[in-house]
Parts: structure tokens; C-alpha cells; sequence
């Protein structure tokens, strides 16, 4: 009996097997129709078309449609080429060189050449909030000929092939750039690129839109003629034109947490998880660490004692996000740390410090009155900001919300600086270097640059393991400097990190792949094609 059993199973794991291989194989000789039109939905307007001076997705989303970066990767962030075709590293890893694809030219019909390469990553290592810390370690970058850029590297840095993503690193036309001021160079909303997509209005307040590149180098890519790109700040909004067809795409949860087991039962929508594997993200409090109240880490440990993380992630994620205790999200699980932060949810806690700091209770039950900035690009924003004002009211702080557009929230708190606190979320990326560094590293404090040190943080410890990290070749070590950074910053609290989101892209069934590599719809959207409306 038993050796009957043993046998019905392996039978049943061939035939699954030749099932599966059946499917897979059918799936790859389906042949994408040709044409049509895309309507991707965002949740905010982008600021500018061109990911130069913004990590702000919205922007990303866009940019990587137009202009392209030397490397793509799959789920399991291997590279593949884009713009590059094949690259080499050396032994000690302190030469990169990426071979270039022929025959590609810009939208204009300029070539491209490896002098728009070196180009690009000079100009992003002066405006790009993440570049200056990604590509530290490159003094040099060389062109031999036009089809080949040769990097010489100080040091090692071991995350450098995951960072040349469109979205992330993108190329631009050095013919276009060169010699101007680039940051009001009218490209930024007018672009010239390589991509699969050709730039052709910009209708603002309501949408964008892209016309397939017919001189695209990657033939018959894009299968579809037209791409809209539409924008709402409202949920319900977005949700309804994903249900009637007024938009066929929307990724990062566009919809309400709420509605989502609801719409999962539609069967003209389709929900799909892949394409985030390059976007880890964490949601936090941020301190201004210039202002007089949060300058005292008493005042910041009280508010971390009063943040339930287990009824945030229920109230504000409807269970569709992961608390965090650590600026490292859980899903880079190498460096990650699941240390417990010192200041666990205990009011009576709270209490005590804000007492010893000398904020006593009014008649009224108030110790003290602060405001709290959010932007509107993701309504969990504002879920988290209405959780924390909910929470600080139980210790006496009065906190009154304060909303505004992505722009507006960016020129307050990069460029203005005021603000006390503020509700945000960034990507921490591929690896700890490109994502998480740049909120801690004192030397990536720059005044008007969005997205970079927000809290104004400074220690010089947490500057010397950062900058080990950035050049260490010993995995090890590396997670040790990594683990050493999180244990200070839990205690020094310039933020508090409270979840990690999991996303989801929806779309209409007629939709088909739209996230086949590890940045999904923030990449070219070359692949996605769709079938003719009925």
C-alpha cells in the first residue's frame, strides 16, 4: 500500500509537471497583438517628466518610459541589458565596463553614445537625491570608443550593477544637457529619449500623452500605439475608472485597502504582486531635528512609546503591510534587523518623558501643540498622519494635520524646512546604500534637494559604518555594519519607522505584461500589450 501511494504521488507530480510545462509553453507562443491604447492610472501628477532631481514615483513612472538606463533585472535583481548589452568586472571590483547597444538614437535622431553615459551619471551624481551616494565610489568614467563606458572605481562597491535601472539611473541626452542650467532645462517636461515611448502632450491637472517610438531598437516593441497616463488624487476616483475601463492600469495599490477584497471578486480585473521586488519601501515619522521640541530624544522616545504598530497595521494597511521596527524593510531580509525597538508601545512611558522633559498637562489634558505635514500622493498618508494624531492625543499632544501635493510638501521640508514632523515613506530599493543611506548620511543633508536627509540627522558614528558599508566586499561584514547602523538609530530615534507596504498592481484582464522585470510598471512598459476592446 505504501509503495502504492509513493508511486500515485510521483505519478500525480509528472503529470503536474507536464501540465505546468504544457501552460508555459502555450503562454510563450501567444503572440502580443499589435496596437491599442494603455491608460495608466497614478495617484499624483508628476512634478517633472524626467527622474533628474526627484525619486518621487510619479516621476519614475513616467521617466522610464521615455528614457531608458543601461541595465534592467529580473525578479531576482539579475541584470539584464537595456541600453547595455553584456559588461564586465573586474577581479577587485574596481572597473566596470558596459558595451553598448548599436544603432540606438535618441528621439531627436541623434545617436546615442557612451558619451551621453558618462554624461548622465556625472550630471545625476549633482541632482539625483540617491546618485551621490550610489556613485561615490566612481572617479572616473571613460569612453574608448562610442559604444563602450569604462568606470574606475576608488572602491569596491557591491551594489553597483543593481543601479542602472531607467527609473533609478536613467540616461540622458548629453546633446540636450550639456552646457545649461539642467535643473530648468525645458526637457525635464519635454523629453527626448531612447525609450519605447515618444513624448507628445502634456495636458496638466489632467493627463499625459505617449505615442509608440517607431524607431524603437527593440522591434516590434511596444506593441501598443498609444500610452495615456491619467492622474487623481482620489481613490474612489481611481477605482471607479479602473471598473468601468476609463483606465486599464494602476500600480501601488491605486484603489482603497478597503475596497480591494471586494474588487477581488470581479473578474475583469486582474491583481498581480510581481514588480516590486526593486521598491522596498518603509513608512515613518520624520523629525525635524533643527526644531526646538524634537531636538529633545525625550520628546521623540514618547511619541515612539505611543505608536501600537499591530493596530496601525490594521487600522491604516488593512493587513496589507508589514510592521517595522528597523529603517531596513523586511523584504531585504540580508540586512534587515528584527531587533525590537527600545521604546515598545507603553503610554505610562510616554507620560514620564514628557513629564521629565517638562511638558506637563494643561487643565485641559494638553501638554503641548504640534503639526504633523503629510503629502497626498498615497492615501495611506493620510490614514497614517489621522493614527498618529489619534495616538498622540492619549499623551496630551495636540497635533494638527497639515496636507499638501507632493511639490508643495517637497518645497516645504527640503527647501523651506518648515516643518516639526512629517508622515512619508521611501524606497529603500535594492540594497541599504542606494535606499536607506541617503536619510542618515549627514553628508547628504542638501537644502533643496527633496528626498534626501529629511530629519537633518548627524553622527558620525552612523556616517563611518554607512561609509564602510558603501565599499565593503565581505557580505558579512557588511550585514554587521548595516545591523551595527540600525541598532543606533532605533536608539537615537530621528524617525520611526512603521510598516512596509505591500503593493498591488490592478489592471483589466485585457492587459497583459505589464510588470515582467523587477521594477514592473515603474519600468519601459515596452512588453504590455493589450487585446482589442470588444
Amino acid at each position: 500500500m505504501r509503495l502504492f501511494r509513493q508511486l500515485s504521488r510521483a505519478l500525480s507530480l509528472f503529470i503536474l509537471g507536464i501540465l505546468f510545462i504544457s501552460a508555459t509553453a502555450q503562454s510563450q507562443t501567444i503572440t502580443p497583438h499589435q496596437g491599442g491604447t494603455l491608460t495608466l492610472i497614478l495617484p499624483s501628477e508628476p512634478s517633472a517628466l524626467v527622474a533628474l532631481a526627484t525619486v518621487a514615483q510619479p516621476v519614475i513612472a513616467v521617466s522610464s518610459k521615455v528614457n531608458e538606463g543601461l541595465l534592467t533585472y529580473d525578479y531576482s535583481l539579475n541584470p539584464l541589458p537595456q541600453l547595455a548589452t553584456s559588461w564586465d568586472i573586474s577581479a577587485d571590483g574596481l572597473q566596470y565596463t558596459f558595451h553598448l547597444r548599436k544603432g540606438v538614437t535618441w528621439t531627436d535622431g541623434q545617436p546615442f553614445t557612451s558619451q551621453d553615459v558618462a554624461f548622465s551619471i556625472d550630471l545625476l551624481k549633482k541632482t539625483h537625491p540617491r546618485a551621490k551616494a550610489t556613485f561615490a565610489n566612481v572617479e572616473s568614467i571613460s569612453t574608448p570608443d562610442p559604444l563602450t563606458a569604462v568606470f574606475k572605481l576608488s572602491h569596491p562597491a557591491p551594489y553597483l550593477i543593481r543601479a542602472f535601472a531607467a527609473g533609478e539611473t536613467p540616461i540622458l541626452p548629453k546633446h540636450i544637457y550639456a552646457n545649461t542650467d539642467p535643473l530648468k532645462n525645458e526637457n525635464n517636461n519635454h523629453p527626448i529619449g531612447t525609450g519605447p515611448y515618444i513624448f507628445e502632450k502634456w495636458v496638466r491637472g489632467s493627463y499625459i500623452i505617449y505615442k509608440r517610438n517607431p524607431n524603437y531598437w527593440d522591434a516590434p516593441k511596444p506593441y501598443i500605439d498609444q500610452l495615456i497616463v491619467k492622474f487623481s488624487t482620489d481613490p474612489v476616483v481611481r477605482s471607479l475608472d479602473l471598473q468601468t475601463g476609463q483606465a486599464d492600469l494602476g500600480y501601488r495599490t491605486p484603489v482603497a485597502l478597503s475596497e480591494l477584497k471586494t474588487l477581488q471578486k470581479r473578474p475583469d480585473l486582474v491583481f498581480d504582486y510581481k514588480g516590486y521586488n526593486y521598491n522596498y519601501s518603509v513608512a515613518s515619522i520624520y523629525f525635524n531635528l533643527d526644531d526646538k521640541l524634537f531636538k529633545d530624544i525625550r520628546v521623540r522616545q514618547a511619541i515612539a512609546h505611543s505608536i501600537n504598530r499591530e493596530a496601525l497595521l490594521r487600522v491604516v494597511y488593512f493587513g496589507y503591510a508589514t510592521p517595522t521596527e528597523s529603517p531596513i524593510a523586511p523584504g531585504l531580509k540580508a540586512f534587515h534587523s528584527a531587533a525590537p525597538s527600545p521604546y515598545q508601545y507603553d503610554l505610562a512611558a510616554a507620560n514620564r518623558l514628557l513629564d521629565d522633559a517638562g511638558y506637563k498637562q494643561g487643565s485641559d489634558g494638553i501638554r503641548l501643540r504640534v503639526t504633523l505635514d503629510y503629502n497626498t500622493y498615497d492615501d495611506t498618508f493620510r490614514r497614517n498622519a489621522e493614527f498618529v494624531r489619534s495616538a498622540l492625543s492619549r499623551i496630551g499632544i495636540a497635533v494638527t494635520l497639515r496636507s499638501q501635493d507632493i511639490s508643495t510638501y517637497a518645497e516645504r521640508v527640503f527647501t523651506r524646512r518648515d516643518f516639526q514632523f512629517s508622515i512619508d515613506q521611501y524606497a529603500n530599493l535594492y540594497d541599504p546604500t542606494v535606499g536607506v543611506q541617503r536619510l542618515y548620511w549627514s553628508k547628504n543633508y542638501r537644502l533643496g534637494v527633496p528626498w534626501t536627509n529629511i530629519t537633518h540627522y548627524n553622527n558620525p558614528a552612523v556616517d563611518k559604518l554607512l561609509e564602510a558599508a558603501q565599499t565593503e566586499n565581505d557580505a558579512q561584514k557588511r550585514i554587521d555594519e548595516f545591523r551595527q547602523f540600525q541598532d543606533i538609530v532605533q536608539r537615537e530615534v530621528p524617525d520611526i519607522p512603521l510598516a512596509s507596504p505591500q503593493f498591488i498592481t490592478l489592471a483589466n484582464k485585457r492587459v497583459h505584461d505589464s510588470s515582467p522585470t523587477a521594477d514592473g510598471v515603474e519600468g519601459n512598459l515596452s512588453s504590455v500589450w493589450v487585446d482589442p476592446k470588444p
